[in-house]
């Protein structure tokens, strides 16, 4: 189990499926689904897997990312290598990587769109034992039509 504290206080990735192919979220200090919460153990196996996938792919950068982060204050110059550094490394593994808006507080639950890959890496290519965590959360829309996530739609 991960507490409400170490959510608050860590930024954490975490993993979720469109039932197609798998998107990584950095938590910001956010609160995390129930489903990724409530094992620590698991949230570990997925980030130790997907971290030391391949590269697969190539990142597209979201077009509306410079503008999300003067908007948000994350950079007053907008995109910058080190943002982008361990987002684009996500993604070259085939995962859609996301980011949240509003960093550190725990309730809000927007994420944007960093960076989309050329060729993402599909749910069916993962081994069983993978696959058997990643399919425990849920996001109802498709990954590759959406720029902002509510965390509140992913189960």
């Amino acid at each position: 189990m991960i507490t409400e504290i170490e959510q608050e206080t860590m930024d954490m990735d975490w993993f979720f499926t469109d039932g197609e192919y798998v998107g990584f979220m950095a938590s910001g200090g956010g609160k995390l689904p129930d489903s990724v919460a409530e094992s620590e153990e698991k949230r570990q196996i997925l980030a130790r897997y997907f971290r030391n996938l391949p590269e697969i792919s190539e990142a597209v950068i979201s077009p509306e990312l410079n503008n999300i982060l003067i908007k948000s204050k994350k950079s007053a110059s907008g995109v910058n290598e080190r943002y982008l550094e361990d987002y684009v490394f996500m993604t070259k593994k085939g995962l859609y990587s996301f980011d949240k808006v509003i960093l550190n507080n725990f309730l809000d639950p927007h994420y944007h769109l960093v960076a989309s890959p050329k060729t993402p890496l599909k749910l069916k290519e993962l081994p069983h034992d993978i696959l058997d965590i990643v399919i425990g959360t849920q996001y109802s829309n498709k990954l590759m039509e959406v720029q902002e996530i509510n965390r509140l739609e992913i189960n």
